[in-house]
């Protein structure tokens, strides 16, 4: 039977940094617009925690029931290391999904933003798809494409949006930034369970790409992420702003420094915190900026 302890391992809180990112950037923008809610970005941010969880928990169902765990490196997985039925672990994955349903419509509520309800009904679907169902998309190396798309567009545009009912083109490439770092943390998950997933079958991008090509797309995406910054700040603060900004590049260079040396297995779970604490700092950084 699967301990408290166990249920916390399995809701991989290293991962969840691409939850509270998003939100923290897309509260930011909102202030910088003058149109900050405390209560809808409270909201949206249990909205955004209980979408990654219960990813996080369905993954862990759908490649549990699959074997794609059975020889992955790291903290055994509930289902794949039979601490937990497989149904108990379904049955969380929909609880959670159930309530970031909840607290969406309530955030839908307070803000009006009605013609998001789409948006979000396609953030769950996507959750579960991602190794759910029959033809996962997570297992033809589209995670990173869809984590793009849902933890860096849709969770900081509708963060803003669902506060200031607007999105300025510089918030877009704030999205960028958080979304390409996002992705940077599945794919340095995915470099590690590389061996174990080519395997099992399990086409993540990092199979697709091979080892060293993998941790050249790592290195390029956080530069990516650091330029999207400085334009984010550009276009809200101007010229002055973007120079200042500047210091994003080192900050995003930090995680790609033990990818670059080679870190593999248990030595890339260090490099997974440190992207998701990189990530967290990124939106504080950027944020604080916008709101200067």
């Amino acid at each position: 039977m699967a301990t408290v302890g166990d249920w916390i391992e399995g809701a991989r809180l290293r991962t969840l940094p691409a939850a509270i990112a998003p939100v923290i950037l897309g509260s930011a923008g909102a202030g910088a617009l003058d149109s900050f809610y405390w209560d809808r970005a409270l909201l949206a941010l249990g909205v955004a925690l209980a979408l990654q969880v219960g990813v996080n928990y369905a993954n862990d169902y759908s490649d549990g029931i699959r074997g794609t765990d059975d020889n992955r490196t790291g903290p055994p997985r509930l289902t794949g290391g039979k601490l937990a039925a497989p149904r108990t672990v379904l049955a969380a994955a929909f609880g959670c999904f159930a309530l970031a349903g909840v607290l969406g419509l309530l955030l839908l509520y307070l803000s009006g933003a009605w013609w998001f309800l789409i948006p979000g009904i396609l953030a769950v679907v996507a959750a579960w798809f991602y190794t759910g169902g029959k033809h996962p998309y997570g297992y033809y190396g589209l995670g990173e494409v869809m984590v793009m798309v849902f933890f860096g567009y849709l969770a900081v545009l509708g963060t803003t949006w669902t506060q200031a009912h607007a999105a300025p083109w510089w918030m877009w490439f704030a999205a960028t930034g958080v979304g390409l770092l996002s992705a940077d943390i599945l794919m340095v998950n995915n470099l590690r369970d590389l061996a174990s997933d080519k395997v099992s079958g399990k086409k993540t991008l990092a199979v697709r790409l091979g080892d060293k090509a993998s941790r050249y797309w790592f290195i390029g995406i956080a530069m990516l992420a650091a330029l999207s910054g400085v334009i984010t700040v550009m276009g809200a603060r101007g010229w002055w702003g973007a120079v200042s900004a500047f210091m994003l590049f080192p900050l995003c260079w930090l995680p790609t420094i033990p990818v670059r040396r080679g870190a593999k297995g248990m030595d890339l779970v260090a490099v997974l915190k440190m992207t998701g604490i990189v990530t967290v700092v990124y939106a504080l950084v950027v944020g604080a900026w916008l709101l200067i």
